[in-house]
């Protein structure tokens, strides 16, 4: 997806940004501390370059605000193919944004994977398409299971979104859920395993309901 290179490159062009602000001289580093990075590259792309400053400060201060530019350009970019997914998943299955948690992004995955009523035979293989069918790692007189790291791993991210999602910001069913297995000394990473095996059959009843609609 054009998003993902976009993100990647974001995340790369953020990294060089920071390690340059942290070698900036005191008066352009400290008013940016503490600022969220919006803010410090809204600024940096502002940067003046004078004459008077040193031939380093100066080649500084134009890599910071050509950075600062290109981090901007990029987050315009990814808003835009955000909306444009939006609308695209919409037009193709508006059910799945009516989800809490699914975003645009993470039902462009789902339909991607899913594809067409009747792909994956079941929710079960489904689920074992996104990587998220438990494996037994069972020691003894423990009898548990595991994460599973294979299957589609952008499929497995958007689920592992939701998930996220459901778990920070108080989806009632979610929570009732963490209530409980908590109290049965389960992790969260084993809640969150049993969590996506679960969005997963929803998600794929959901798709093929609608995908024969």
């Amino acid at each position: 997806m054009a998003r993902e290179h976009a993100n990647a490159t974001r995340t790369a062009a953020i990294n060089v940004f920071k390690a340059l602000l942290l070698i900036a001289p005191d008066q352009l580093r400290e008013p940016l501390r503490r600022q969220s990075t919006p803010r410090q590259t809204a600024a940096c792309a502002l940067l003046r370059v004078h004459a008077r400053h040193t031939a380093a400060e100066r080649v500084l201060r134009q890599t910071l605000r050509n950075l600062a530019q290109r981090i901007r350009q990029l987050d315009r970019e990814i808003r835009a193919n955000e909306r444009q997914l939006h609308d695209l998943v919409d037009t193709i299955m508006p059910a799945l944004l009516a989800e809490p948690g699914v975003g645009p992004v993470s039902a462009a995955h789902l339909i991607i994977a899913w594809s067409h009523p009747g792909r994956c035979r079941s929710e079960a293989a489904f689920a074992a398409l996104a990587g998220v069918s438990p494996l037994q790692a069972s020691s003894g007189r423990i009898t548990r299971h595991r994460l599973n790291r294979f299957g589609d791993r952008q499929l497995n991210r958007a689920l592992h979104t939701i998930v996220n999602w459901r778990m920070i910001h108080g989806h009632e069913p979610t929570q009732h859920y963490l209530t409980r297995r908590r109290a049965q000394q389960k992790s969260d990473a084993e809640i969150r395993r049993c969590l996506k095996r679960y969005t997963a059959r929803h998600m794929f009843r959901l798709m093929e309901t609608a995908g024969r609609t």
